[in-house]
């Protein structure tokens, strides 16, 4: 019964990697070729009487054109979504009764195949909504995201809590070891009925519409969250004085100034964006303007008008610690974390808390040598939050005679998405061929890129690069439809990755960062991810949290590769490529400044698990996170790298919730598993780049994660190889040892 929960996440507009509903159409036979079953063929004809009302329903109509048919984006009616919920739910429901009604004892062939086939329709509706939601958001989607997204919430709660349908699960369930099962089908009749247990199948009467109501008042508050972060990231700061752009680089300044010609505004526009503060703090020499951006930006959601969260996040703080009293956990982060490698808070905190100290230390070092270049300039300050990206550049000139602005005329946006493809060729034999203008997309700079490996078509790439009004900020991976054997229909994955870049001015090349690169690189990762599983239950797709952002960062290790510098880093302008001494000075300082980035994220992880761990719910989320930082001693020029009031990862849906630990989590494999590739000699080992193919990325979830690490890396990841990455301290090593082979994320 997978539908119920990935339909549910993808209506939230939670669009991750982690969080991607398998889809399915129930064929004759299945890929065993055997017969339909009576359930099988009463789904079939619960889908033949679905209700003649959406026959011109622009959502509804089936995905037609190639790759078993893909989303027709182009004939998308906003206003037919309402519609469109309520006729799909209907279905889905007269899907799961034939189903749940069948006279015939439950056996694995006869309910747990069909459950595994049924809910194709909500799936692919909320693959469109998702994009609309997170892509194409207005006023019109908010608004029907506020009047729906409650119903459909209660919606799959009353389905997933359906006593019959939980008494047949654990029918096959308690049969399960006399039923002839395969290792697969077994480990998907065990997880499918703990799930069902877990979320609260087995509360009675007035628990159950008590958890029904809790989830449908979360779902509110999510909704209510995105919407007014979404809106303080939709205001500008307009600048209309050259003065004010001193400092910044003139790809920068053609981007921010076609920012305010498509408002109708002279001069040059800051939106409130990660994409925009982040270049305007590394360039501008205004200082004033800095601490300006910075401030606006850190305190979206916290500035006590209409748009503030603060009393939000303290209501889902509460119904969330309601909730896990109500499932028998004993706070929000164990049930959370119930289905994770980590499985208990506290392992996460001890693997945070082994980094934790030495990231303090390596910022200590960091800052000393920013006021050091401060006080030689005659500066006259002492270095705070809006000053730490600008000096950090100074410092990484003055110690690597590298200059952030030298580096960025050789990362083209174009030349890079090339990289990156290149990069899967050398890997995995993928090509990605592009085809942008032969199937309907949702922006007209959407690009879309057919898949194959070897001479096996595999699936369809869109490529959403852009920031635009109505796309929520940051990066994330989505499929519209992922792979699995079972029905026979299921060929061909849909992924899509979908970044905020700032589009380079009239007539000139986008050119990104290095960390947009690895941003680039890490989203990618996502989607080889899913365009390479080969697994046959759409119910063993999902991976646990902490699994999740494992291969995408894995991924990002090759960006800096030698191979990679030298055939796709070429200068915008001359096409030359990137001098070996350029090459040279970035390899050097791979671990540069990973003090900051590190304690940047590690805070925000640390209060994600605080926040979560506790049996009495926080009711001033502001005091809360202050008396934290304090409590474990952040340094006072570094700020979360999300705030609680814009954390949108904690409180615009559950996904991250107590689990943003996660990457660290992922980042510790991922390590270990570049130190893989150097033990092999060779960054493009074709021995190993297989073994994590083959062993990691296509079987998702049809083993144990920790499991099919060892199969891979032959023992669990060692800690020693994430600290040596960011170049710090390993306990029993010197200091060389430590910092010799890190590489940059």
């Amino acid at each position: 019964m997978r539908f119920t929960i990935s339909s549910r996440k993808f209506f939230m507009g939670v669009s991750s990697a982690a969080l991607i509903g398998a889809t399915a159409t129930p064929a004759l036979a299945d890929h065993h070729g055997k017969k339909m079953t009576t359930a099988e063929l009463n789904i079939m004809s619960a889908k033949q009487s679905a209700p003649s009302a959406a026959t011109d329903n622009s959502i509804l109509q089936q995905w037609s054109g190639p790759y078993d048919g893909v989303p027709a984006w182009d004939k998308v009616k906003v206003s037919d979504f309402p519609q469109a919920f309520q006729v799909t739910m209907d279905k889905v429901k007269a899907e799961v009764v034939a189903i749940r009604d069948n006279p015939e004892p439950a056996t694995f062939e006869n309910f747990t195949v069909p459950m595994e086939l049924a809910g194709n329709d909500a799936n692919e509706l909320f693959a469109i909504w998702g994009v609309h939601s997170s892509n194409l958001s207005n006023e019109e989607v908010r608004k029907i995201q506020g009047e729906w997204l409650p119903k459909v919430s209660a919606f799959f709660d009353e389905l997933t809590l359906d006593p019959k349908l939980l008494a047949k699960t654990k029918a096959v369930y308690d049969r399960r070891a006399t039923a002839g099962l395969d290792a697969e089908q077994l480990r998907l009749v065990e997880r499918n009925y703990e799930q069902l247990v877990r979320d609260g199948a087995l509360l009675k009467g007035a628990q159950k519409e008590k958890l029904i109501a809790l989830n449908t008042e979360l779902s509110k508050a999510f909704n209510d969250f995105s919407n007014k972060v979404l809106a303080d990231e939709e205001t500008y700061i307009y600048l209309t004085d050259e003065a004010d752009l001193a400092g910044l680089p003139n790809s920068f300044v053609a981007s921010i100034k076609a920012a305010a010609e498509a408002q109708g505004k002279t001069g040059w526009a800051l939106k409130n964006t990660r994409s925009v503060m982040q270049p305007f703090q590394q360039n501008s020499t205004r200082r004033d303007l800095r601490e300006q951006v910075y401030n606006a930006y850190i305190n979206r959601g916290d500035n006590g008008d209409a748009n503030d969260t603060n009393a939000t996040i303290a209501k889902i703080l509460k119904l969330r610690a309601e909730r896990a009293k109500l499932l028998g956990f004993k706070t929000h982060a164990h049930y959370r974390m119930a289905d994770t490698m980590a499985k208990e808070p506290e392992a996460a905190m001890e693997l945070m808390m082994k980094v934790w100290p030495a990231a303090v230390g390596r910022v200590k070092e960091e800052v000393a040598d920013m006021q050091a270049v401060a006080d030689a300039e005659g500066a006259g300050i002492t270095i705070a939050p809006w000053d730490y990206r600008f000096y950090a550049e100074k410092v990484r000139k003055a110690k690597y005679d590298l200059d952030a602005s030298e580096i960025k005329p050789y990362f083209k946006l174009d030349n890079m998405v090339d990289a990156m493809f290149d990069a899967a060729g050398k890997l995995y034999g993928m090509t990605f061929t592009d085809n942008t203008g032969s199937v309907p997309v949702f922006d007209p700079e959407v690009r879309t890129f057919e898949v194959k490996r070897g001479d096996k078509l595999i699936g369809l790439f869109y490529l959403d690069n852009y920031a635009r009004e109505g796309k929520r900020s940051g990066a994330w991976m989505t499929t519209y439809r992922s792979q699995y054997d079972l029905g026979g229909d299921n060929r061909y994955v849909l992924a899509s990755n979908n970044n905020n870049f700032v589009k380079g001015g009239e007539g000139q090349p986008t050119l990104i960062s290095l960390d947009d690169a690895s941003t680039l690189f890490h989203e990618f990762g996502h989607a080889l991810h899913y365009l390479n599983y080969d697994i046959t239950y759409p119910g063993l797709g999902g991976t646990p949290r902490d699994f999740v952002e494992y291969p995408s960062q894995v991924n990002e290790n090759w960006l800096l590769t030698r191979y990679i510098l030298d055939n796709y880093a070429k200068h915008a302008e001359t096409g030359e490529p990137m001098p070996q001494e350029l090459v040279d000075k970035i390899n050097k300082s791979k671990t540069f400044n990973e003090g900051f980035s590190t304690v940047e994220y590690l805070s925000s992880a640390i209060v994600d698990m605080k926040l979560h761990n506790r049996t009495t719910p926080v009711t001033d989320p502001d005091a809360f996170e202050r008396d934290t930082l304090t409590e474990i001693g952040m340094p006072e020029e570094i700020v979360m790298r999300h705030r609680l009031p814009q954390f949108n990862h904690l409180f615009s849906s559950d996904a991250y919730s107590a689990g943003y630990y996660s990457y660290l989590w992922s980042e510790t494999m991922d390590a270990d598993t570049w130190a893989a590739f150097e033990e092999a000699g060779d960054d493009w080992d074709a021995d190993t780049a297989e073994r994590f193919r083959s062993i990691i990325l296509s079987t998702a979830n049809e083993t144990d994660r920790k499991e099919a690490y060892r199969k891979f890396r032959g023992r669990d990841p060692e800690v020693k190889y994430i600290l040596k990455k960011r170049g710090f301290p390993v306990p029993g090593e010197s200091a060389d040892a430590g910092s010799k082979d890190g590489a940059a994320k």
